[in-house]
């Protein structure tokens, strides 16, 4: 899969939004990360205030949410520096997501900043899926 900066932060709006609002605090870590990630303010603020549609979350397949969840930290490592705020924020995410909050911690251990880097995906879903809530 292509890893695509917009369209990943476009589903993290989303899913910052499923409940029906997304918060100031949401909202500035979605501006830090996309700045992070060479995303301009003018184009998160389109997002943020005509988010693209990506479906029910419930409709979501678990190699969906997996996917999502593993962008979601590899967008808050693109950096090379992470904040507490922001791991907060993907715990907050991978909730939404129906995943337990240790799945980010899990996951984080194996997702590297830089995306030509990759870890052995399988062994990481498998880890990552033992999170879902039942």
């Amino acid at each position: 899969m292509i890893f695509d900066k917009k369209a990943e932060l476009n589903v993290l709006i989303n899913l910052a939004a499923s409940d029906k609002t997304v918060a100031d605090r949401e909202s500035k870590l979605i501006q830090t990360i996309a700045k992070a990630n060479g995303i301009s303010k003018e184009e998160v603020d389109q997002l943020l205030s005509n988010p693209q549609p990506i479906g029910s979350i419930n409709s979501l397949t678990n190699d969906e949410k997996f996917e999502h969840l593993y962008f979601l930290i590899q967008l808050m490592k693109m950096d090379g520096q992470v904040f507490r705020s922001e791991i907060v924020f993907c715990e907050h995410i991978a909730e939404k997501l129906g995943f337990k909050k240790g799945v980010v911690a899990e996951v984080s251990q194996h997702v590297y900043s830089d995306p030509s880097i990759t870890a052995d995906r399988d062994m990481v879903k498998q880890k990552a899926i033992k999170y879902l809530k039942a």
